[in-house]
């Protein structure tokens, strides 16, 4: 009976210890709690100083070396007038910090996320070419910080800005425009630290970005480092390729100038007679593209060249001009063909009161005189009869027979407007659209 009961009691035991060790390896780990005392045992104090910059790669003392990469979220606007463009982007910064490595718990543990850039060190990265910029903090601030147990840094953050996009409007509206995004190093050199944009697909575009009037045809990344008096600083840079869309400026000024071009030429079919009609037209017209011209460089940036909607504006405004200026001259010659057709009724009047006083005076001389006088008429008639049949045998020009239709001056002038002004029209759009659509892309740049 004595040996029994240690043997139960053993059992017992036994049981007791394999019972608690499989609620111990079935209690859950509370991994925020790892996670806070890893983060107390690596960023805690005396153990690490954000005002250090990490070590170069493979621990040496070379620069450290930051990978950027964006995501174009949303383009708001690209302004003419102020040469820039607005911007919602998520910008990433990585890199190797082999302070912060820490032990992942057998995988469990695949990165720690921060809130607080301060905590960590950071590279001084600024926008050298930024007019305006504010960060997100709707909710919460747009901003997260991951470290990896290997030491690497993630640095994300959901930025927007203003940014100055120099551009060349010789071509507008028919132009494209490079805006480009500079980031570069403001404090630490080269020797310090690098910039490089991460292998694959440093930029990314949301797929479905709609500008107003642009179409983004394509980017390139590359390389701008700079140099100063003080070092030479790591830069990045984007170019954005903007194509305007050609379609609101043909639809808002193209074909509303070709109209009042169009409009103008009415008055070539209105009589010579009615001015108020004609002086009206062509003043409204005149007047109406004038304010077209106003507008449209209302809208612009006051430059020194000239752009492209500069000369189709200068060239409507001249027709509508010339059109007015050309009733004037109708008007002129109108009343100078009064004054010729008064002239010649006063002459054939003299005329005719001459010959009456010649007829006259031959009834009273003698018969003989008359006699000899007719083989002299006679003579005369015969060389006049050669001479008209010479200057009909010669064939007449076309051009000469068209116009002999319309006696009066004012009224060939008229004619004659009416075809050349649409034919000069014709050749100019022919020669400004060959020009201006069908350029090379090296004149472009």
């Amino acid at each position: 009976m004595d040996i029994r009961r240690p043997t139960c009691a053993l059992a017992v035991l036994l049981v007791f210890c394999l019972t608690e060790l499989a609620q111990c390896m079935n209690a859950k780990i509370n991994f925020r709690e790892k996670e806070k005392q890893i983060l107390d045992q690596i960023l805690g104090p005396g153990r690490y100083d954000a005002r250090i910059r990490p070590s170069g790669i493979n621990g040496t003392d070379g620069p450290a070396v930051v990978s950027v990469n964006i995501f174009v979220r949303s383009i708001s606007k690209i302004d003419d007038v102020t040469m820039e463009y607005s911007v919602q982007l998520t910008f990433r910064e990585q890199w190797l910090d082999e302070r912060l490595k820490f032990n992942n718990l057998g995988g469990r543990l695949k990165y720690l996320t921060l809130t607080e850039a301060n905590r960590v060190w950071m590279p001084d990265l600024f926008f050298s070419n930024e007019k305006e910029g504010h960060f997100h903090n709707i909710i919460m601030p747009n901003v997260y910080i991951r470290i990896f147990p290997n030491g690497n840094v993630l640095y994300s953050i959901r930025i927007s800005l203003t940014l100055s996009c120099p551009m060349n409007l010789k071509l507008y509206p028919l132009d494209k425009q490079t805006c480009s995004l500079r980031m570069a190093s403001y404090g630490w050199t080269t020797d310090d630290l690098v910039f490089l944009w991460k292998e694959g697909d440093p930029v990314q575009v949301v797929k479905n970005l709609h500008l107003p009037r642009f179409t983004l045809e394509k980017f390139l990344t590359d390389y701008c480092n700079s140099k100063t008096n003080t070092g030479e600083y790591s830069c990045l840079k984007v170019d954005l390729l903007f194509k305007r869309e050609f379609s609101y400026y043909l639809i808002q000024i193209y074909i509303p100038c070709c109209m009042l071009v169009i409009v103008s030429w009415v008055s070539f079919w209105l009589d010579q007679g009615a001015v108020p009609a004609r002086v009206s037209l062509g003043v409204t017209t005149l007047l109406t593209m004038a304010t077209q011209s106003s507008g449209i460089n209302a809208s612009l940036p006051p430059v020194s060249y000239t752009k492209a909607i500069d000369v189709w504006t200068g060239v409507c405004l001249t027709f509508v001009f010339g059109a007015l200026l050309e009733f004037a001259l109708v008007n002129y010659a109108s009343r100078s063909d009064m004054h010729r057709e008064n002239l010649k009724k006063t002459r054939r009047e003299m005329e005719a009161a001459a010959s009456m006083d010649a007829a006259s005076d031959l009834l009273d001389t003698d018969s003989n005189a008359t006699f000899a006088m007719k083989p002299l008429m006679r003579a005369g008639d015969s060389k006049m009869r050669q001479c008209e049949i010479h200057i009909t045998s010669k064939p007449k020009n076309c051009c000469r027979l068209w116009m002999s239709k319309f006696p009066t001056r004012s009224k060939r002038i008229d004619v004659i407007s009416r075809i050349t002004f649409p034919l000069v029209f014709a050749l100019f759009n022919l020669a400004y659209w060959s020009t201006y659509l069908f350029r090379d892309e090296d004149e472009e740049k």
